[in-house]
């Protein structure tokens, strides 16, 4: 009876380690007038995550990565259209596994591209 139920035990934190260990890394990506962080930003290839868009301006931006959004299989969250919207102080986020490969983005609202607010995404 003792040993059963030490095997039981010793299966239950086996099994909540596996669990814990299933989840998707974190990167959060700070978002403000006119710029993003990190930059640039480093994810590995096949692994899942939860990209947290996190908007420190009070103007609204958008984080778009066409080629990036269609290249990662998205298990929760929406990239239409291949961007993440942010109204002013808002956050988002979005659970992807993403391919291998280099991806730019950028803001696509009027002339914020071409004040900086432009990113890389490096999968490797």
């Amino acid at each position: 009876m003792f040993l059963s139920r030490l095997a039981s035990a010793a299966l239950s934190l086996i099994l909540a380690g596996s669990a814990a260990s299933a989840q998707p890394a974190t990167q959060v990506v700070t978002v403000w007038s006119f710029g993003f962080a990190p930059h640039p930003i480093h994810l590995a290839a096949g692994r899942p995550v939860t990209l947290v868009f996190v908007n420190r301006s009070g103007s609204s931006h958008d984080f778009t990565a066409s080629a990036f959004f269609a290249n990662s299989a998205i298990a929760a969250g929406d990239a239409r259209g291949g961007e993440i919207e942010l109204r002013g102080h808002q956050t988002k986020s979005i659970t992807l596994t993403p391919r291998r490969g280099t991806y730019p983005a950028h803001c696509s609202h009027f002339l914020h591209s071409q004040l900086g607010m432009n990113d890389l995404i490096v999968v490797d």
